[in-house]
């Protein structure tokens, strides 16, 4: 059951069926990831406006949702979350090479909410930080491997415009689905400074489970 009742625009409550068979797609994608060797990471949805200043392009900019705390310091809800591991990539972890790791976590951007467009919604993440060869062969398998947890019908697209600032390039890849009309992207990625990576919007699969 999906309630919307007492909700804020763009955010539901998942309930029973619903929320079940959310939890059990999440669980598939986790097993896939474990088996090529990815270690989960738990990120703070909370985070400072800095992190994400000049890194996720005006749009998403433009659209999060932004507030002091009682310090009058400058935070956020996190829009996105690769702009937070490429800070670890260059700081905490710069020292260590091929770190695979993956998260789910909720993302809020303050959209026009439509079909399959939520201001909150969940992201799963994949990065590889400071990557020491090419990885990008892996993310399109593994990524694909994801999706087809729920479909067959989707379309690859690499050297793709991509919206966020911290594309080497503005450059990356994209899956489509063309079922799921203007809301057919279900995977970005590519690489940056200090790694390569892609999320997928769990909401979008939990769309093919009927």
């Amino acid at each position: 059951m999906i309630i919307k009742d007492n909700c804020y625009k763009g955010t539901r409550i998942l309930f029973g069926e619903s929320a079940r068979n959310k939890r059990n797609l999440i669980n598939k994608m986790i097993e896939i990831m474990e088996s090529y060797g990815y270690q989960e990471i738990m990120i703070p949805i909370i985070q400072k406006q800095e992190v994400f200043g000049s890194k996720v392009g005006d749009e998403n900019r433009n659209m999060m949702f932004n507030f002091n705390d009682r310090g009058n310091r400058d935070l956020c809800l996190a829009p996105e979350y690769t702009a937070v591991v490429q800070q670890l990539a260059n700081n905490s972890m710069k020292f260590n090479k091929d770190v695979k790791m993956f998260y789910i976590s909720e993302c809020f951007r303050g959209e026009n909410t439509q079909k399959l467009r939520f201001r909150e919604f969940t992201q799963f993440g994949v990065e590889i930080l400071n990557p020491s060869i090419d990885y990008l062969d892996e993310m399109v398998e593994i990524s694909t491997k994801l999706i087809e947890l729920v479909t067959d019908n989707y379309e690859v697209s690499l050297d793709v415009t991509r919206g966020l600032d911290y594309y080497e390039g503005g450059k990356g890849f994209e899956i489509k689905c063309p079922e799921l009309g203007a809301a057919k992207q279900m995977c970005g990625g590519g690489s940056y400074d200090g790694g390569v990576g892609f999320a997928i919007g769990v909401d979008r699969l939990i769309y093919f489970i009927k």
